[in-house]
């Protein structure tokens, strides 16, 4: 089987594109500075509406922010198209994202990450950023079928069970659907 070397480095650039997405998205949901300027270039610019800067400042503004108006969220990646020449790429990002008010009312965003990702010294990270915001509404809190208190909370810091390493489950056993 002949391996295509040029579609196969493609796949892996664009794999790597991906995943500067997802770290953003991740290093924002759990307010974690390091990963989400990972997924910046030190000198990156980001025009996200009511800020318009440097990626530090972006940080600093976005923990900011989200603390002061919301006790979770969660910011999705979806649909993306990736552009890519050599060691520039421009990707577009679809978002939503869902943020919940202290009341529990949810404010809902959806809109588009366009990027200029550059790959520096091996390492791809967006250099340029429009965050475009093309609808928005709330969520009133309704009725649930469950108590969400029986879940494990999530933490705004490395405490989150997603930088355990092992993950190791060490709550008892139960099956709360058997009892009375």
């Amino acid at each position: 089987m002949d391996v295509d070397l040029a579609a196969l480095q493609t796949l892996l650039d664009k794999e790597a594109i991906r995943e500067v997405a997802l770290r953003y998205a991740r290093g924002i949901d759990r307010h974690d500075d390091e990963l989400l300027l990972s997924a910046y270039h030190p000198d990156a610019s980001d025009d996200h509406g009511s800020f318009i800067g440097s990626s530090a400042a972006f940080v600093e503004y976005a923990n900011r922010v989200h603390a002061r108006n919301w006790v979770c969220h969660q910011h999705y990646i979806t649909n993306q198209v990736i552009d890519l020449h050599g060691d520039t790429a421009h990707c577009e990002s679809y978002f939503l994202a869902v943020l919940k008010r202290p009341d529990g009312v949810c404010d809902m965003v959806g809109g588009r990450y366009v990027d200029r990702i550059d790959r520096r010294d091996g390492q791809w990270a967006v250099a340029e950023r429009i965050c475009m915001v093309e609808w928005n509404a709330e969520a009133a809190p309704g009725a649930v079928a469950f108590d969400a208190s029986i879940f494990i909370a999530g933490t705004w810091d490395r405490s989150d069970p997603s930088y355990t390493r092992p993950l190791c489950v060490e709550r008892p056993p139960r099956d709360l659907s058997l009892a009375p």
